[in-house]
């Protein structure tokens, strides 16, 4: 077989969200083809659609049901498991694609010999094929054989994994299965899943139908949500240790562990959790530090984070509590601002 789609499912029955992403995926102009929509212990009626389509496409459609709820990892495992298809596409239950999507990047394998295939996205907040926004997901620079350098901006600018396309020999003989119980999980494996590869090629039109709803676990703020965006941070270095390659590209893992297990969690958490906890912060503060000492140093730190980021980063470092009580005050401030226009 040629291509398996793992399709992780929570909940996603409601506004025709899940009709709509599995329609795109049945009508694919790929020929040998499967998908494995695996039902995450949804308390809707998701699993109810994966089986109806499991009853008009036999032929391709497999609808499978996990007694626990594992997250997207646990769901994704479970695909893993069961794909039989060369090539492995993952995609979010609430999104879609193009008819073509999985045809263009399976031809774009096979003419180069690539193992690794992207396209880029665009934002949507209507069902419908007409491109939103488009947000290139790579570069061009990065394609061809991987070597130190091309893997150096995989590492730093990777992309979504929804819109790749995975040999799955690669995927087997790594052992790359995705952390379960916690969101991020894609963050915590994505180094790997790129990195380990030996050929990317990249598709630069938008191919992949991103859809922007409230629901979607980038909007969705919690305690809970910020605590999986360190662990995956955490994850992510030990897939460096665990492959071998985290000598080889330091500076890289530094940045992007500091960007993920600490900027953005700190600001998320910061404006978005409604009673936020001195303890979290100073935590979170220390164990950056602790992890790399020097990471204000690190020379992508120094050209990619914004100025008023450091600022209250160097703040934070120095004192905790002054950090969260000047925020705070920052915060307040600026929505009344808002609130005046």
């Amino acid at each position: 077989m040629k291509l398996s789609i793992i399709v992780p499912v929570y909940n996603m029955a409601a506004e025709g969200k899940l009709e709509y992403c599995l329609n795109s995926l049945v009508n694919q102009t790929i020929d040998d083809y499967e998908i494995i929509g695996v039902d995450d212990c949804s308390t809707d009626n998701s699993f109810d659609i994966l089986k109806n389509f499991e009853a008009r496409f036999p032929d391709k459609f497999y609808a499978v049901h996990s007694p626990v709820n594992k997250h997207q990892g646990g769901a994704k495992n479970i695909g893993l498991k069961l794909a039989k298809g060369d090539w492995i596409g993952f995609i979010d239950s609430d999104d879609w694609i193009a008819p073509d999507m999985y045809e263009r990047l399976i031809r774009k394998a096979e003419k180069t010999g690539a193992d690794l295939v992207g396209c880029d996205y665009c934002l949507t907040a209507e069902h419908s094929m007409k491109a939103g926004q488009i947000v290139p997901n790579n570069k061009k620079e990065q394609c061809g054989i991987l070597d130190i350098e091309k893997r150096r901006s995989l590492i730093l600018d990777g992309g979504s994994l929804v819109v790749k396309i995975f040999r799955r020999s690669m995927i087997l003989e790594n052992e790359l299965w995705f952390p379960e119980n916690i969101f991020y999980e894609d963050n915590a494996l994505g180094n790997s899943y790129l990195v380990l590869a030996k050929h990317f090629e990249y598709i630069e039109e938008p191919l992949y139908y991103y859809y922007q709803h409230d629901a979607s676990t980038v909007h969705t703020i919690s305690s809970k949500r910020c605590e999986d965006r360190m662990e995956a941070g955490r994850l992510m270095l030990a897939q460096a240790h665990i492959h071998h390659y985290f000598e080889d590209f330091k500076p890289e893992l530094e940045y992007s562990f500091t960007l993920l297990f600490y900027i953005n969690t700190l600001f998320t958490y910061m404006a978005g959790v409604e009673r936020t906890r001195y303890s979290f912060v100073k935590a979170m503060g220390k164990e950056m530090k602790r992890t790399f000492p020097n990471f204000e140093s690190n020379s992508y730190y120094q050209e990619r984070t914004h100025s008023e980021e450091k600022k209250l980063i160097r703040m934070q470092q120095k004192s905790t509590l002054f950090f969260m009580l000047y925020y705070k005050l920052l915060w307040t401030y600026r929505k009344w601002r808002k609130s005046r226009q």
